[in-house]
């Protein structure tokens, strides 16, 4: 009898994600490749072998018997490291104050900048790391972390080393990307912050980021701006990112195909045309269904018409002062309940589709045979119990790189 590190048997749904390595779209985001009472052999933090009635000689055996079985999440799009909450912004929302005014009168993401600023890498290591640990405990082994907070060169690269320290001490696995034009900072206009982002810090990110993000929103950047920044980076080896018609229609999505960009994230206001462009080369549409509840919009965006349109989807908690949630789980509840996605299609997008938007599929968001076992284990019958049974952590146990690093 072959031996294994961990067996884990008799899930009463294996849910492995098998198929096609590439973004899933349509039909194919409703392909679990689920099997029923499945076993699933790791060894040397990597998946031996999955199927049904595995024999492993195993020194920890996991009866996963009544239970649910699946990769752990993917989370593609956060911004996990900043100093200073915004729980004061609540009563201004109800009250009925936009973000534009609530950001008048000192909130909104100066005043994010102002505190990340002002804190040491110690501190922000800290904080960010109990953040991480909310994560890794609702099932998340694997997240995007983004700059952003600093607007200036030396804060931006202080987050871009948090993360990368994060990264390196954290059991999740941390992938940065540089967004320093993510608003323009006091004394600023666009151009002339364009320029400095451009010149100054982009040619200093080199080791410390993998992906170039812009928001390109009406009132920040422009799309000939966001243009000129997303290929600075690419010259640079940076992948394109975009935060793309959140609030406004602004021609997002379809700099996203231009730029060929691996994701285009939040489509709220994206046009019809944007999205066809998207589709069309299988740019991945990153959904963030927490902020526009935090945020009390009515408008969720369209999750299923984007879907049916033939963009491959991922879902993301888009974790911020501003939407501060560190679980997956709930951001599935969320895009079934409000954007009308099918449990299926919202696993895929947190896991597998979610793992293409980082460009980590090649190792993670399925479970297959060689891939790293990154694993979760939930107290629940099935997949579609997660947006069915909402307001509670089902994680029972997390599995990163082969070893139990949670257990309820």
């Amino acid at each position: 009898m072959p031996n294994a590190d961990i067996l884990i048997k008799n899930a009463n749904e294996l849910v492995t994600l098998k198929g096609p390595n590439h973004p899933r779209a349509k039909k194919q985001m409703s392909e679990l490749s689920a099997i029923a009472k499945g076993s699933i052999a790791i060894k040397d933090g990597k998946i031996l072998a999955v199927g049904k009635n595995l024999k492993y000689k195993a020194e920890k055996v996991i009866d996963a018997s009544g239970k649910t079985v699946m990769p752990g999440f993917v989370d593609p799009h956060t911004h996990v490291v900043f100093a200073g909450s915004r729980e004061f912004e609540l009563d201004m929302k109800l009250k009925g104050l936009s973000y534009m005014e609530i950001l008048e009168k000192g909130g909104g993401i100066l005043y994010t900048v102002n505190e990340t600023r002002k804190a040491t890498e110690e501190i922000l290591f800290k904080q960010s790391c109990k953040r991480l640990d909310n994560m890794l405990a609702h099932g998340t082994t694997t997240c995007e972390a983004k700059s952003g907070y600093g607007l200036n060169t030396n804060t931006e690269l202080k987050i871009l080393k948090v993360q990368k320290k994060l990264n390196e001490k954290h059991k999740m696995d941390i992938i940065s990307t540089f967004l320093g034009a993510h608003a323009i900072p006091k004394g600023y206009n666009a151009d002339r912050y364009t320029n400095m982002i451009i010149d100054e810090m982009l040619p200093k990110t080199k080791g410390l980021a993998r992906f170039c993000d812009v928001f390109c929103e009406k009132g920040v950047f422009t799309v000939e701006q966001s243009r000129k920044i997303l290929k600075a980076g690419k010259k640079l080896g940076l992948i394109p990112k975009i935060h793309a018609d959140e609030i406004f229609s602004t021609g997002g999505a379809e700099l996203a195909a231009e730029v060929g960009a691996i994701s285009a994230d939040h489509l709220l206001m994206s046009s019809d045309q944007g999205l066809e462009q998207m589709a069309k080369k299988g740019i991945i549409g990153v959904l963030l269904p927490g902020t526009p509840f935090s945020l009390m919009l009515e408008r969720y965006g369209t999750g299923r018409k984007i879907i049916d349109m033939g963009v491959p989807v991922a879902l993301a908690t888009d974790i911020n002062p501003n939407c501060w949630t560190e679980n997956m789980q709930f951001i599935i509840q969320l895009a079934c309940l409000n954007m009308k996605m099918t449990p299926a299609e919202a696993i895929t997008a947190a896991t597998f589709n979610a793992a293409c938007a980082i460009k980590a599929s090649n190792k993670i968001g399925s479970l297959e045979k060689g891939k790293q076992a990154d694993i979760i284990i939930l107290d629940c019958p099935n997949h579609k119990f997660i947006p069915y049974h909402f307001g509670v952590n089902l994680v029972e146990t997390v599995i990163k790189k082969g070893e139990v690093v949670r257990t309820q």
